[in-house]
């Protein structure tokens, strides 16, 4: 009979031990660890990721329903104390840098974006997190309240979050972006509350490509206007400078400027970018795929444990926060190898119900044939060709 390994076990294969154990030296996260590994702490908060468990308690007690199994991942049955305490003393940056890796990794898999740019293409923006102000003081948000944001850089290249900055609530998005590293030469698209143009002058100068609603305040003189399509969406395509004195000297080069009328929403938009070479319309179809990263808060709210936490610390939070971000790059990850039609949302509750299941992961793909998604559809991949 042949053997196999459970379904947790072969997505932890997805990242190479050795590199895991390379990050928690690097930050000596095993140092003067007696009982629980950082190896042990990654998988229980994993498996509470994708088992969906609400508190520690729960994660410990439902871990230790499956101690024979635990084994043969390199871990065992914890105590939840223990557990707490790595959550707030472990050094964060371990699961931030490993998360980074293995974005890199599923980034090769990730099929190309739908609007062929020659260039990388990543989207800006942030998502808000209540919390409890009595249990999270650290975050106050407004008087009586606390919360956190997301600032996530994604990329549009499979959905998948390049950066997660973890910020209290207050923090405004612009001040935000400043520790976001874009990369240069690319396409960067975002919402108007990442307006600061001094940042904007840095994403010129770096060879960055936006594109970003402008303030109804913004005062410009336009210096050149660009033929339209009458009756067309794009009601206008100008060339001009900002008018204000202060606005001139933090942007102090030729921007343009584009109305659009979105038929859909039955409303005008005005994008500012600083490409002058893309259609009016190729500009706004790139601000129409910002779209997607709303999607994607919707995806791990839905699915990850990231509106709950199980440690009250900032250090706990993050850590939550980066495993989460891991827990959806593996099943992204898996959805890129298996080449499946189905939504992230869909594998992670097919996962979530076959956890501990000894079979392969192709072979959950293939137990609904009847979907007219995967009808005639037969894996020819297999995760361990990665």
């Amino acid at each position: 009979m042949r053997y196999n390994k459970t379904i947790l076990e072969q997505m932890l294969q997805l990242f190479p031990r050795l590199s895991f154990q390379k990050v928690v030296d690097t930050y000596k996260g095993d140092s003067r660890v007696r009982t629980l590994s950082c190896w042990d702490q990654f998988i229980a908060m994993l498996f509470s990721q994708l088992s969906e468990q609400d508190s520690l308690r729960e994660t410990v007690f439902s871990m230790g329903s499956h101690e024979r199994k635990l084994y043969h991942m390199g871990t065992k049955r914890i105590k939840r104390s223990t557990l707490s305490d790595a959550n707030n003393k472990r050094d964060s940056r371990i699961y931030e840098d490993i998360f980074q890796q293995l974005y890199e990794r599923v980034n090769q898999f990730a099929p190309k974006f739908k609007l062929g740019l020659k260039k990388k293409f990543f989207i800006l923006d942030s998502t808000t997190i209540p919390l409890c102000l009595k249990l999270f003081p650290w975050a106050k948000f407004r008087k009586n309240k606390a919360a956190v944001k997301l600032n996530t850089l994604l990329d549009a290249k499979g959905s998948l979050p390049r950066f997660i900055n973890v910020t209290s609530g207050k923090t405004h998005d612009n001040r935000a972006s400043k520790d976001i590293p874009i990369p240069n030469d690319s396409y960067l698209v975002m919402d108007k509350g990442y307006l600061g143009l001094g940042q904007l002058n840095l994403y010129n100068n770096r060879r960055i490509r936006f594109v970003i609603r402008m303030r109804e305040d913004m005062q410009m003189k336009m210096t050149k206007r660009f033929p339209v399509k009458k009756g067309g969406p794009v009601r206008s395509d100008q060339l001009g400078t900002f008018l204000v004195y202060r606005s001139s000297r933090l942007y102090p080069k030729p921007i343009r400027r584009i109305r659009y009328w979105d038929e859909e929403k039955k409303r005008e938009f005005i994008f500012l970018t600083n490409d002058f070479h893309l259609s009016a319309q190729t500009v706004a179809d790139i601000y129409k795929s910002r779209w997607d990263i709303e999607l994607f808060f919707k995806t791990i709210k839905q699915n990850l444990k990231i509106k709950r936490f199980m440690g009250y610390s900032p250090n706990a939070v993050r850590i939550q926060v980066f495993i989460a971000m891991i827990a959806y790059l593996l099943i992204s990850l898996i959805k890129f190898l298996q080449r499946s039609a189905w939504s992230v949302q869909k594998i992670f509750r097919l996962i979530r119900i076959n956890l501990f299941e000894r079979r392969c992961i192709s072979t959950l793909f293939t137990m609904q044939l009847k979907d007219p998604l995967l009808k005639g559809y037969e894996s020819q991949l297999s995760l361990f060709k990665v």
